[in-house]
């Protein structure tokens, strides 16, 4: 239990290089978006002691441009477990090494499911939560978890609708 406290999060700092600038000169959103993705599976893995694939990425907020030059510390928890799955939010802060200045640049969510050597869903640890700030992220998780879910109903909704639109449009191809 103790081992697995010192999981729930990690920290990974990298430089922002010229290879990831796009044509303004800033760190490209691609770029970023791989780094949270690494540092998702990370902290997921490391949670977990297993490989993990990543399932879904919600709620990615691009609040400020990152610059070529900068540090990035991105800050990576555990918010939620379900039987596979894992919730790992990730906040990304942009520091400007001349300056000596912060700014928090990016906000995202991971669903993360850990998986055997055979590629099939395994169990993951349950989360202790263990602080307020865990219990925070945790109930937000949760309520995100059910976001996630109206809206996959929604969309399957959306698509049965069109199904039917067209059948009854084309019903020679039905």
């Amino acid at each position: 239990m103790e081992q697995q406290e010192q999981y729930k999060s990690l920290r990974m700092t990298v430089l922002m290089t010229p290879n990831m600038a796009n044509f303004s000169g800033n760190v490209h959103g691609g770029a970023m978006l791989n780094l949270l993705d690494q540092v998702a599976y990370a902290c997921a893995s490391r949670y977990s002691g297993s490989y993990v694939v990543t399932v879904s990425v919600d709620q990615v907020f691009f609040h400020r441009p990152v610059h070529v030059g900068e540090l990035v510390t991105f800050l990576s928890s555990v918010n939620y477990t379900g039987r596979t799955s894992m919730e790992i939010g990730v906040r990304a802060v942009s520091e400007n090494i001349r300056l000596r200045t912060e700014r928090h640049v990016m906000t995202c969510y991971f669903t993360m499911v850990a998986v055997n050597d055979a590629g099939m869903p395994m169990p993951v640890p349950q989360l202790q939560i263990t602080s307020p700030t865990e219990q925070r992220r945790y109930n937000g998780a949760v309520l995100r978890r059910q976001l996630r879910r109206e809206v996959d109903r929604r969309i399957e909704d959306i698509r049965q609708q069109g199904f039917n639109e067209m059948q009854r449009a084309h019903p020679e191809e039905s």
